[in-house]
């Protein structure tokens, strides 16, 4: 397995670039971890309600509106990521300098398009 990615805003709903973003990670055989709004599975993958206790997370790929993000500030900082990835839509300033002030990359692209262009 690559790099322990975690999916912020997860959504079983086929439609929606967190879920895409899922499969596409697994299809690069990346382990991820997703949390989202209501619990469900994509492909095999767990969507949690909840915070999701792990170690050795090396991407936090947001996919949660700024406004939606503020709860979870401790929790993805607690992680101490590599990066945190701001897809179009999420970017925050806020988040991006607290991540940055720990020594956290913060990235405002697409994941989508990172991992098709082999940026990942």
């Amino acid at each position: 397995m690559k790099n322990k990615t975690l999916v912020l805003g997860a959504s079983e709903n086929p439609a929606r670039y967190s879920n895409m973003a899922v499969k596409k990670l697994r299809g690069k055989g990346h382990e991820v971890l997703a949390i989202g709004k209501q619990a469900g599975e994509i492909e095999g993958v767990a969507i949690q309600t909840g915070n999701i206790s792990s170690n050795e997370v090396d991407t936090v790929t947001l996919y949660l509106n700024p406004t939606h993000q503020q709860p979870y500030y401790d929790y993805i900082l607690a992680l101490k990521p590599r990066r945190i990835i701001f897809n179009p839509g999420t970017e925050n300033e806020e988040l991006e300098t607290l991540a940055e002030q720990q020594g956290i990359k913060a990235i405002e692209a697409c994941t989508l398009v990172m991992l098709s262009t082999g940026q990942f």
